[in-house]
């Protein structure tokens, strides 16, 4: 059984296409195709079926893409580290920019310190967009920050469920205030994340089932800008408390005691189930998964 035509049917495993296995492997389409056809003359048995275009693994050949990642992970265990040589890769993570920026600025030299062979493509998307490039295997891993996600084809590393808060300046007239409704604050000028993006997506039906709505003043994906402008303003916010729990200790922000609404947040660490695991990239998953994600220290 030669190797590289299972690092081929690993790639029309994670693909779905002969077409993009062929153009990520630099190969052409007929020659995946023959490579394809001696694994299964080899096996003896269907790897995919093929219908109207498209490619789906038969149950043997779902079977042989666990074998097949064990063998490359070994070959390139041995390949990857030759005679005690640092440890080397890329990974490319996709994530929502609220996670992005303290991952990056707070805990990604500690990373590349102790790794410094894996270089790293931080991309940020929304968690539809993450999904869809976990399909297509155009990301390794992604963090999301949505409702609780499963699917059967993802395979989740780590979870913790987030909590989150309206937040206002330390001088607004909400603050210290007990058992508030969000009806006394949706009236007030709001800044908040995108609409329709992550978080802010299970926001807005949270409050779309108490028929209410929120027009924010300002609608922006830092939030590093939005803890700041609520900071200096009349205006309130909804963050999850890893982004303002450093203002609100400062004095500079204050959670507001809104009780009657219930956001669920979650952020998951996830990877396709077909993914093949490198060396490389599973010390960063692994590192991913030691770390605490209530505060923020993922790289």
């Amino acid at each position: 059984m030669e190797l590289r035509n299972l690092i081929t049917f690993i790639h029309v495993a994670e693909l779905g296409s002969f077409t993009k296995a062929a153009a990520q492997l630099g190969y052409s389409q007929s020659t995946v195709s023959f490579q394809i056809k001696q694994l299964e003359e080899e096996i003896g048995c269907l790897l995919f079926e093929r219908i109207n275009h498209t490619v789906a693994l038969t149950e043997r050949g779902r079977e042989l893409v666990s074998y097949a990642h064990q063998i490359r992970a070994l070959t390139d265990e041995f390949l990857e580290n030759p005679a005690g040589e640092d440890l080397k890769g890329h990974i490319h993570i996709v994530m929502p920019d609220s996670v992005c920026e303290e991952m990056v600025y707070s805990h990604y030299i500690d990373f590349h310190r102790r790794y410094p062979g894996i270089s790293i493509k931080v991309t940020t998307a929304d968690t539809l967009v993450m999904f869809d490039m976990l399909s297509h295997n155009e990301a390794d891993i992604v963090i999301t920050l949505d409702s609780h996600s499963y699917n059967k084809d993802y395979m989740i590393a780590k979870e913790q469920q987030l909590p989150m808060h309206f937040v206002a300046s330390a001088d607004s007239v909400f603050a210290g205030k007990k058992r508030l409704s969000v009806r006394d604050v949706v009236n007030e000028p709001f800044i908040l994340t995108e609409y329709g993006q992550g978080y802010r997506r299970v926001f807005d039906k949270e409050l779309a089932k108490k028929s209410l709505e929120i027009h924010p003043v300002l609608e922006i994906g830092r939030t590093d800008i939005i803890t700041s402008m609520v900071a200096q303003s009349d205006m309130i916010s909804f963050l999850p408390d890893f982004v303002t729990k450093g203002p609100v200790e400062e004095g500079k922000l204050c959670y507001l005691d809104v009780t009657d609404l219930n956001v669920e947040i979650w952020k998951q660490l996830i990877y396709h189930k077909n993914k093949w695991i490198s060396k490389s990239l599973k010390t960063f998953i692994d590192y991913l998964k030691k770390t605490d994600f209530t505060e923020e220290a993922v790289l």
